[in-house]
């Protein structure tokens, strides 16, 4: 049974939703996967970011997924934002299409398609598949987060690999992943207090499934990002272990139509422990 609009979702109900929701936005990759790039079509949005045509279908196919599995739900999208519901209700989803439309434009594998279910202003399940990569990460708080490798448009059974993932115990020098279209000086000066043995850049949520399966231990961003950019990913690093807080510690909140959904910025770590000594 599919709660209704107005239900909330909790973690365990999330949890039981997951694979449906992950059927979801494996459609959304097959579609993006399956147009060729030379028939890409491009424009700009006002505020001068890329938007193809693989982010208006992946988001048309996700949002239609959504009203099928949950009616009624509320969702912010971000090719839609304009026309979310004002009352966002007890639960809601928050939906990127394709999250890291730069890297996609450049033929890099980076660009992913994240969907989150929020009750409370906090993300309770997350899912982010990286669709050249044939990965999809996805958790739920209070439960446990993992990777398929899938072969898209099969379904989830098609899982060539599924396992568990965990964040790890953070070294004494630390791998900082940091975003590659979006860094600056306030992150640059925060990173450079940290006794870092390694940093790299890499684009979109796939930096935070990076630190829920254990290969980085922090991803820093101090200036403003959009809630559909991270909600996804932080739900599956809190399901691996880990923990993504503002910039002075607090907890991060969702669904703030009153900030226009924008996030003035965070700090995600594999290891919370190491986020406490840092702080």
């Amino acid at each position: 049974m599919t709660p209704s609009a107005s239900a909330e979702i909790g973690p365990q109900q999330a949890g039981r939703l997951l694979d449906g929701l992950s059927e979801i936005v494996a459609r959304a990759a097959a579609a993006i996967m399956a147009t060729p790039f030379s028939e890409i079509a491009r424009r700009s949005k006002s505020d001068q970011s890329p938007v193809t045509a693989a982010d208006v279908e992946a988001e048309r196919i996700i949002v239609e997924g959504l009203g099928r599995l949950l009616p009624g739900l509320a969702v912010i999208a971000e090719e839609s934002v304009a026309r979310a519901p004002a009352e966002l209700g007890a639960s809601y989803a928050i939906v990127d299409p394709l999250d890291g439309t730069k890297e996609f434009l450049a033929g890099r594998d980076e660009f992913t398609v994240n969907l989150a279910i929020v009750t409370g202003g906090v993300a309770v399940a997350g899912i982010v598949a990286a669709p050249a990569q044939g990965l999809l990460w996805r958790g739920t708080i209070g439960g446990c987060a993992e990777r398929l490798r899938l072969v898209w448009g099969a379904g989830m059974g098609s899982a060539a690999e599924r396992r568990v993932i965990r964040t790890r115990a953070a070294p004494e020098r630390l791998t900082a992943a940091t975003s590659r279209s979006h860094l600056d000086a306030r992150t640059e000066e925060f990173l450079a207090r940290l006794p870092l043995a390694a940093r790299y850049a890499c684009g979109s949520s796939i930096k935070f499934c990076q630190l829920a399966q254990g290969d980085a231990d922090l991803y820093p961003r101090l200036s403003p990002v959009c809630e559909w950019d991270i909600a996804a990913g932080c739900a599956i690093l809190a399901a691996a272990g880990g923990v993504a807080s503002d910039p002075q510690g607090a907890p991060l909140r969702f669904g703030r139509a009153d900030r226009k959904f924008l996030v003035p910025g965070f700090i995600a770590w594999g290891d919370p422990a190491r986020a406490q000594l840092e702080r």
